[in-house]
């Protein structure tokens, strides 16, 4: 494994936060309007459900708003964590001012157990997340940890043959050249974001994927019972230019201009923790 991969990652997501808080970076003026909620939160309503009267956490939260839409939708208690201090400072500024009531909390996510004390009725954990995480059977045993008996575990990720693809090419062939399974971790220097303008002070990263049933196993490992799986043909960011267009049918997502079902681009992916809350 690349052995500075956490400090790589922590610099780079620290160094993110000016940049997607910027006013051409992530649009945060769209969340005074009080129902207003993310893009991505919108995209997985239909699966995800209200959340009325249940505690959530949401696992690398970022600068919180997903955080925040969860709270939108009914939680009695919403806390979010991440590992980057800058990122949860500006979450909890976000908050305040889209009048939320979430608690944000730093703290690597293998940690989450110890940090937060407390168990939850729902783990969520958005998109592109799990790929700045090594290891994915200690990231299901955290989620096991952090759940109670009864308890949902709601993932929407980046599908793994999306993360095991080239960057584009100027043939537009679609290629896989990184590795599909969990591995070592691959370096990658990018000076821009997926949202903003400005530079990335700190433009190095570790990446690492996990295969589908990497992640079924270690999640039925821990413990839990998989209860949904669903590969889709969008994902919320343009990772393959001119390969890609938006999507009429989903705002915010984006699919692959032709032949869009040759590749999956995200999965939605449900578990339970056996036993009965309370």
């Amino acid at each position: 494994m690349t052995q500075d991969w956490r400090a790589l990652n922590h610099a780079n997501w620290e160094s993110r936060v000016p940049v997607h808080t910027a006013a051409d970076g992530y649009d945060l003026k769209a969340f005074d309007e009080p129902g207003y909620l993310s893009e991505v939160v919108r995209y997985d309503l239909p699966r995800l459900g209200r959340l009325d009267g249940l505690a959530v956490v949401h696992l690398q939260c970022h600068i919180g708003t997903d955080t925040v839409s969860l709270a939108r939708l009914g939680a009695t208690s919403v806390v979010g964590l991440d590992f980057s201090g800058a990122a949860v400072q500006a979450a909890t500024r976000f908050a305040a001012r889209a009048g939320a009531r979430c608690r944000f909390v730093e703290a690597d996510v293998y940690d989450a157990v110890a940090a937060l004390g407390t168990r939850f009725d729902l783990v969520y954990t958005g998109i592109g997340a799990l790929c700045w995480l090594p290891d994915i059977t200690a990231w299901a045993e955290v989620v096991a940890g952090l759940l109670e008996p009864g308890g949902r575990l709601f993932l929407r990720e980046g599908h793994p043959m999306l993360w095991s693809l080239c960057d584009p090419r100027p043939d537009g062939l679609l290629v896989v050249e990184y590795p599909y399974f969990e591995g070592r971790g691959v370096v990658f220097e990018e000076d821009t974001s997926y949202a903003g303008s400005a530079a990335v002070a700190q433009p190095r990263s570790v990446s690492f994927n996990h295969g589908l049933g990497e992640v079924f196993t270690a999640l039925t490992a821990a413990g839990l019972t998989v209860t949904h799986l669903e590969e889709h043909r969008e994902v919320p960011w343009n990772p393959l230019d001119d390969a890609m267009i938006g999507s009429r049918e989903y705002p915010g997502e984006f699919v692959l201009a032709e032949q869009p079902d040759r590749l999956p681009l995200t999965y939605t992916l449900q578990a339970i923790k056996p036993g009965q809350s309370g």
